[in-house]
């Protein structure tokens, strides 16, 4: 069953779906297109982008931009793309929604950090290193259906019971990248 979108606030774990990177890859082209004078780069990252793990069935992005500022005049055009701005959810990032809002559920969730920042090199990082190393996926792959079973409504509990793993994989993905 093809499947994009969860209810705000829950946990629900599908497979790798091809569909996910199609509809990353219309979703960038649009986004592209609408703030082409402030990106620097724009790439598909989250669980929907690593190839052999589950994930929840909502898309993440991130849009790289040269100062977070830039994003703010863009705010009222994306907004009749159905792109809506939900503020700065964590320090240096503004967080942007795709969804039916009148269900309650988000189809896309897009993060607009400083390119080239710690944020945006997280965001790579984790994912180029869980798709180059496998047993590192299954690792996390095996926290997340863990979880979900226990929080399948308490997406907060969800969230911080991966944090610890996730730093460790960030950690070992950073060194990955630079080499040491």
């Amino acid at each position: 069953m093809s499947m994009t979108g969860l209810k705000r606030g829950t946990v629900l774990l599908a497979p790798h779906q091809e569909e996910w990177t199609q509809n990353a890859k219309r979703t960038i082209q649009v986004l592209n297109r609408l703030l082409e004078p402030i990106t620097v780069d724009i790439q598909h990252i989250g669980s929907t982008a690593i190839l052999s793990i589950h994930a929840k069935p909502i898309i993440d992005l991130v849009v790289g931009v040269r100062n977070l500022g830039d994003i703010l005049p863009y705010v009222e055009l994306l907004k009749q793309h159905d792109i809506v701005f939900r503020g700065e959810d964590v320090a240096g990032q503004l967080l942007f929604v795709m969804g039916d809002f009148e269900k309650d559920t988000r189809t896309h969730h897009i993060h607009v950090v400083r390119w080239n920042g710690a944020e945006w090199n997280n965001y790579i990082n984790f994912r180029d290193y869980l798709n180059r190393f496998p047993d590192k996926a299954i690792e996390y792959d095996i926290c997340k259906k863990e979880l979900a079973a226990q929080f399948a409504d308490d997406r907060w509990s969800y969230t911080t019971g991966k944090q610890e793993l996730i730093g460790r994989l960030l950690k070992e993905a950073h060194a990955w990248k630079s080499g040491t």
